[in-house]
C-alpha cells in the first residue's frame, strides 16, 4: 500500500469519525433506544431495536418507520446508538419511531435463515413466511409502543428491499406506506442468476448467504469462509480458479446456498417458489418502488414489482422511481454524480431524498394516507439527455415499437439477407471489462456503463452500428432481443449489449482524468440468455447443430436519449467472463458441473432477420 493511499484511508477514517460523532449526538439527544424480542405466531422470536423520539407524548404521537434486514441491525446494546436513522437525514430530523429487525436465522434473531423465503399462498395459523413475520411485528409494535399514531411505513434497499416488497403482502391495516428499493423479485433474474446463467461476479458473496449460524450472533460469523486474494489483477483469480465446478469444489462445498444454485440449474420448484411476483395481488396501500438504471445487482426487481402491482392492484397508490444510480446509490450523496466514468449531474441523490422519498413517507405516515401524495406515477431519469422525466404511466403510452435489424454490421430498419458469423471458444472468453481491479470487487458495478471499445474488433464479438443520428432518439420502455441463430454446437449463450457511441469530438461537461471521451462506447443496457432456455425455463433443450433457431429475450428497460451526432450500437457474443460463468457450448443436463473437457468451440451465425425491438418516445 503506497503512502498516498494510506493517507487517504486515514483521512476518510478521521472524517468518518467526525460525522459519526455528530450524527450520534443527534440520535442520542433526540431518541431513546429499546431492544427486545418480538414473538412470531410459530413461537420464533425476532430481535428488534426501536428508537423512540424523546418528545413523544399523547399530544405528540409518531408513526413507525421500519426496516427488516438480514445484514445486522448493529450496534447492539441499548446504550449503543446508530450514527443515523431511517433512509435519509431529512426523515431522521423530522423524527419517526425507527424500527430495525434481524430476520429469521440472522444475527440475534432465532430461527433458520432461508434465501428468498418462499411465500405461503394459503396460510394456516401456524404457517409462517416473511409477510406473516412483518404482520406479527407490526401488531406487536402497535400494541406495545405507547403514543404511536397507528401508522407504519417500511423501507429497505437490496435484500431489505425484498423484505419490504414481500412485507407489502402482510396487509396489516396499520401498514400504509412501503418503499422497496433495489428489491429482488424473481431469483431467476436478479442477483445471482440472469435467465438462469450464473453470475460469476458474485462469487465472493456466498459466505454471507450460505453459512448458517448456530447461536445468537452480534457480529458476522461467516468471515472465516470468505475468499481472499492478494493480486490487484482480479481476472487472475478467476482464470486460476478454472471452471465453475472447480471453484465450487475448492471454496464452497459446504455452502448451502451455493450448493442449491449448483444443483438447481433449471427453473424448477426451488426457483419457482422464490418468485415473489405471482403473489403481489390486492395491494391496497401506497408503494414507491425505487431502482437504479446502472444497478448491476437488482435492475429487474424494481421494474417487475412496479409493473406487477400496476396490473394486479388497482387500489394501490403505485409509484416507481429509476435514477442514474448503481446499487443503492440514491442513499448517499456524491455531489457531482458519476457512474463509473460518466457524469450525470449534481446532487441527484439529494433531489430524490428531499423531493420524492421524504415527501412519500411524510405524507402517508403523518398526513392523510387516504389521499394521494401527488407524486409522479413514474419518475424516470433519462440517462442520455441527463434529466428527470415524469410519466403518467409506465411504460409510456406515447411510444412506438421499432425494430433495428442486425445485418451487414449495421443496424437497419429492414431485415437483411444472409448472416454474420463469429467463432466462440470457451477457453478464450470475451472479457466483461478491461478494468482488472474491478474483478476483485465484492459485486460488480462499473460495467453497467463501461466503455465497450475493448471488445470491438474481437473475432468472437459481432458489432452492428447505425449511421450518425441526425436527430435525438429516445428509447423509453422495454427492449427485446429477437435473435435468429445457428451454431455448430449444441448449446450457447447470447450476450447482447446496447451501446451509445459518442462523437469523436465529444467533450463532457465533467470528466475523469485519463479518460478518452471522444468515440466513447457507453454501455446503456445488456443481458445474457442461455439458448437452452429459449422455449422453456423449466426444461432445457439442446440446439440442433447448424439449424436456424429463434432465441428471444428481454434486455430490461431503459429511458435513454441517443443524442444527435451519436450512433447506436449492438454487440453480441457468447461469452462474458468473468461476469458470467462460461457456457461449455456442449449441451449438458447440468452445465454448472462442466469440466474443461466439456468445453466445445463453435461457429455461430446471427441471421440478418434478427432484430432488437425498442420503444421509441414519440
Amino acid at each position: 500500500m503506497n503512502i498516498r493511499y494510506s493517507f487517504f484511508l486515514i483521512l476518510l477514517f478521521i472524517l468518518g469519525n467526525a460525522q459519526t460523532q455528530q450524527a450520534d449526538s443527534f440520535v442520542k439527544e433526540n431518541f431513546t433506544k429499546q431492544e427486545f424480542y418480538i414473538p412470531m405466531r410459530d413461537g420464533t422470536k425476532l430481535f428488534t431495536s426501536v428508537y423512540i423520539p424523546k418528545d413523544i407524548a399523547k399530544n405528540k404521537k409518531y408513526p413507525f418507520l421500519m426496516q427488516r434486514t438480514c445484514y445486522s441491525i448493529a450496534p447492539y446494546g441499548e446504550n449503543e446508538y446508530r450514527r443515523s436513522l431511517g433512509p435519509n437525514k431529512y426523515l431522521m430530523n423530522d423524527k419517526y419511531i425507527f424500527v430495525y429487525q434481524d430476520v429469521r436465522g440472522r444475527y440475534m434473531s432465532e430461527g433458520t435463515f432461508t434465501n428468498m423465503t418462499p411465500q405461503v399462498e394459503r396460510k394456516s395459523k401456524k404457517d409462517v413466511d416473511e409477510s406473516t413475520d412483518t404482520y406479527d411485528t407490526i401488531e406487536y409494535l402497535i400494541k406495545n409502543i405507547k403514543n404511536n399514531n397507528g401508522k407504519v411505513g417500511q423501507y429497505g434497499t437490496s435484500y431489505p428491499g425484498f423484505y419490504t416488497a414481500v412485507g407489502v403482502l402482510a396487509q396489516h391495516p396499520a401498514l400504509v406506506a412501503s418503499s422497496p428499493q433495489a428489491p429482488i423479485s424473481d431469483f431467476w433474474n436478479d442477483d445471482f442468476l440472469h435467465n438462469g446463467r450464473f453470475m460469476m461476479g458474485y462469487f465472493r458473496t456466498f459466505p454471507v448467504f450460505g453459512v448458517q449460524k448456530t447461536k445468537p450472533e452480534n457480529k458476522a460469523w461467516y468471515t472465516d469462509s470468505m475468499v481472499k486474494t492478494t493480486s490487484e489483477d482480479g481476472l487472475k483469480f478467476y482464470r486460476d480458479m478454472g471452471t465453475l465446478k472447480d471453484g465450487y469444489e475448492k471454496y464452497y462445498k459446504n455452502n448451502f446456498f451455493m450448493t442449491e444454485i449448483m444443483e438447481h440449474t433449471n427453473y424448477d420448484e426451488f426457483w419457482q417458489k422464490r418468485n415473489l411476483l405471482p403473489h403481489l395481488k390486492n395491494v391496497n396501500h401506497a408503494v414507491m418502488t425505487v431502482g437504479g438504471w446502472f444497478d448491476a445487482e437488482d435492475l429487474s426487481g424494481p421494474l417487475n414489482i412496479y409493473k406487477t402491482i400496476e396490473k394486479t392492484s388497482p387500489k394501490a397508490k403505485n409509484t416507481i422511481v429509476m435514477g442514474p444510480f448503481s446499487h443503492g446509490g440514491w442513499g448517499r450523496e456524491d455531489g457531482k454524480h458519476f457512474h463509473n466514468q460518466i457524469y450525470f449531474g449534481d446532487s441527484i441523490a439529494t433531489y430524490y431524498q428531499k423531493n420524492l422519498e421524504t415527501k412519500f413517507f411524510s405524507h402517508y405516515l403523518k398526513g392523510d394516507s387516504k389521499k394521494d401524495a401527488g407524486l409522479p406515477e413514474a419518475m424516470m431519469y433519462d440517462t442520455g439527455s441527463k434529466e428527470w422525466k415524469e410519466f403518467a404511466e409506465y411504460p409510456p403510452k406515447n411510444t412506438q415499437k421499432i425494430n433495428f435489424y442486425l445485418a451487414d454490421k449495421s443496424l437497419k430498419n429492414t431485415a437483411g439477407q444472409g448472416s454474420s458469423e463469429y467463432f466462440s471458444d470457451p477457453n478464450n472468453p470475451v472479457l466483461s471489462s478491461d478494468n482488472l481491479k474491478d474483478f476483485n470487487g465484492f459485486t460488480p458495478r462499473n460495467y453497467m456503463s463501461e466503455d465497450q471499445r475493448f471488445a470491438v474488433g474481437r473475432p468472437d464479438v459481432l458489432t452492428f452500428t447505425t449511421d450518425v443520428l441526425t436527430e435525438d432518439l429516445t428509447f423509453a420502455g422495454e427492449i427485446s432481443a429477437k435473435l435468429n441463430i445457428a451454431s455448430t454446437s449444441t448449446d450457447a449463450d447470447f450476450a447482447v449489449k446496447l451501446i451509445d457511441v459518442y462523437p469523436e469530438d465529444f467533450k463532457p461537461e465533467q470528466k475523469k482524468e485519463g479518460v478518452i471521451y471522444g468515440n466513447y462506447h457507453q454501455m446503456v443496457r445488456s443481458e445474457i440468455m442461455p439458448a437452452r432456455f429459449r422455449n422453456s425455463r423449466e426444461k432445457a433443450e439442446a440446439l440442433q447443430p447448424d439449424q436456424k433457431t429463434a432465441v428471444n429475450f428481454k434486455l430490461q428497460d431503459v429511458v435513454h436519449t441517443f443524442k444527435k451526432g451519436h450512433k447506436i450500437q449492438i454487440q453480441i457474443s457468447s461469452t462474458w467472463f468473468p461476469l458470467f460463468a462460461v457456457n461449455p457450448q456442449k449441451f449438458m443436463e447440468n452445465p454448472n458441473f462442466a469440466t474443461k473437457e466439456d468445453y466445445t468451440k463453435a461457429f455461430i451465425k446471427v441471421f440478418g432477420d434478427s432484430a432488437i425491438e425498442v420503444q421509441v418516445l414519440k
